[in-house]
């Protein structure tokens, strides 16, 4: 990944020329005949026949900063060392854009780079987990696949380095944010429901402690993959799992029972509850890890507020303002972080507790 061009890297080449000159076939070294472009929230990816391209938008969020070129290069760095745990074959490299004395464009060679491409193999659309599931493609043999993959990814890692009292202050302002921006009026949201579920969150991470620190203690927080939905997932041998969270690592910092969770709770929106259940099963079986029913509903929760948070998000770019799609889906979030908290309660009923409920 290392670039030996001899000339200083500039990034005063507009944003729009660059996509501009990345949606030319000519420019790809496969000499592709076409070049498809996906826009996503913080990138812009272009498909060739068998590569697809990432190029890191210069924005800057609260949790990201990829204004310079030095910034994007280093986060390109990261998403490849970092993908390259769960999808060593996908990941290939970090490509230079190249302004050539004479003003022509590549990818790679002598010259000024302009900016920087994570170069991926281009994986098959219809093996992606999400449109299997939606396809009813996904089997319960593809489910075991993927939990035993991620059980034994999990087992290689360290815990990480917090403390019991760090985990749970983490959790906590990660409620405090969500209420607070799920409160927001301009994003439409049931503002009470949000209220409701979010105070009996706080109240049970506040009444039972013991179960998170306990987590802690067994070294069950760990840098995991942090943004495990089913998109990333592809099932096509070799199974790879993409799109790990590479800009924060704080992000990164899980408990592994709460990212099994949070996959299975998309799985379950996705509407294959079968599917979900199976893959927390096996994540059991491969790992010997038993987390409670009250702890996952508790996680699931938590993590469909948090999905319901960046889902609204969307509003305030001005593309997707006027969008139906983006409050309906957080609408849906927060459904199931209520039906997850309802869960979380009875499974402490089961155990002689009372914890508070949502309606």
């Amino acid at each position: 990944m290392a670039w030996n061009g001899a000339a200083v890297p500039n990034d005063s080449m507009p944003v729009a020329a660059k996509v501009a000159l990345l949606r030319q076939p000519g420019i790809y070294p496969d000499h592709p005949r076409d070049v498809q472009v996906v826009e996503t929230h913080m990138s812009w990816v272009f498909l060739t026949r068998d590569y697809a391209y990432k190029l890191k938008k210069p924005v800057r969020y609260d949790y990201l900063d990829f204004r310079t070129l030095a910034a994007r290069q280093y986060y390109c760095t990261e998403e490849v060392r970092l993908n390259r745990r769960l999808a060593g074959s996908v990941y290939l490299d970090v490509v230079p854009v190249v302004l050539e004395p004479g003003g022509a464009t590549r990818l790679g060679g002598k010259g000024t780079v302009v900016d920087w491409l994570v170069k991926m193999r281009r994986l098959p659309a219809d093996r992606m987990l999400d449109k299997a599931l939606s396809q009813g493609t996904a089997t319960q043999e593809d489910a075991r696949a993927v939990a035993t993959r991620l059980g034994e990814f999990y087992m290689t890692l360290p815990p990480a380095p917090v403390t019991v009292d760090e985990y749970r202050g983490r959790l906590r302002r990660d409620i405090d944010e969500c209420e607070r921006e799920l409160s927001n009026p301009a994003f439409a949201q049931p503002v009470a429901l949000v209220r409701e579920v979010c105070l009996a969150q706080r109240r049970l991470l506040a009444q039972d402690p013991s179960r998170f620190d306990r987590r802690v203690k067994e070294g069950r927080i760990v840098e995991a993959h942090g943004d495990l939905r089913p998109e990333h997932i592809c099932l096509a041998p070799p199974l790879a799992i993409i799109d790990c969270l590479e800009f924060s690592r704080q992000f990164r910092i899980l408990d592994t029972a709460n990212e099994i969770g949070f996959l299975a709770l998309e799985c379950e929106r996705l509407g294959a509850p079968d599917f979900a259940q199976v893959l927390i099963g096996t994540y059991r079986d491969v790992t010997g890890d038993r987390p409670d029913a009250a702890l996952l509903h508790f996680y699931q929760s938590c993590s469909a507020c948090l999905r319901a948070k960046i889902t609204v998000w969307h509003l305030r770019e001005a593309i997707y303002r006027d969008s139906p799609k983006w409050p309906e889906r957080a609408r849906c979030y927060l459904r199931l972080a209520a039906q997850h908290m309802r869960a979380c309660a009875q499974a402490y009923s089961h155990e002689g507790v009372n914890p508070p409920a949502v309606r």
